[in-house]
């Protein structure tokens, strides 16, 4: 199934598409400039951690004209890059604030040197976890 979602409008000059637009434009404006249509936006049902929606075409022989996504497959090597990614900003973040109470002129904040070697473990072994994981059902597990 797909998502049908209303309110779009395109201007269509010589089979081209030359302007996408979220609101109805202006009486004045679809006066003053031609081949502007109603249209409506299909987006494909994904399935979430497998799929995602990338790119789109028109299809102007319909009428509403159609706005049609197309979806592609997320590979477990993609996924699993994206979930290191949340890990290490995980533990920037950790060492940031660390950072900033080490700066801080407020003397009763310091640096907590366990709370950044407790940050690095959780890193290492999220990263280990991660790279020993093989399928899209083993990262669910780690979810």
């Amino acid at each position: 199934m797909s998502t049908i979602k209303t309110g779009y409008w395109v201007r269509v000059v010589g089979g081209v598409v030359k302007d996408c637009w979220d609101y109805k434009p202006s009486d004045e404006k679809m006066a003053s400039e031609s081949g502007w249509r109603e249209a409506v936006e299909v987006i494909p049902d994904t399935v979430p951690n497998r799929e995602y929606v990338t790119t789109h075409t028109f299809d102007l022989s319909k009428t509403p004209a159609e706005i049609v996504w197309s979806k592609a497959s997320l590979s477990v090597d993609d996924r699993r890059g994206s979930l290191k990614g949340q890990a290490k900003s995980i533990f920037n973040q950790a060492v940031q604030e660390q950072a900033r109470l080490e700066m801080s002129d407020n003397a009763s904040e310091s640096l907590d040197l366990e709370a950044v070697t407790t940050a690095r473990a959780t890193l290492t072994a999220r990263v280990a976890a991660l790279d020993a994981a093989v399928t899209h059902e083993d990262l669910d597990a780690l979810m």
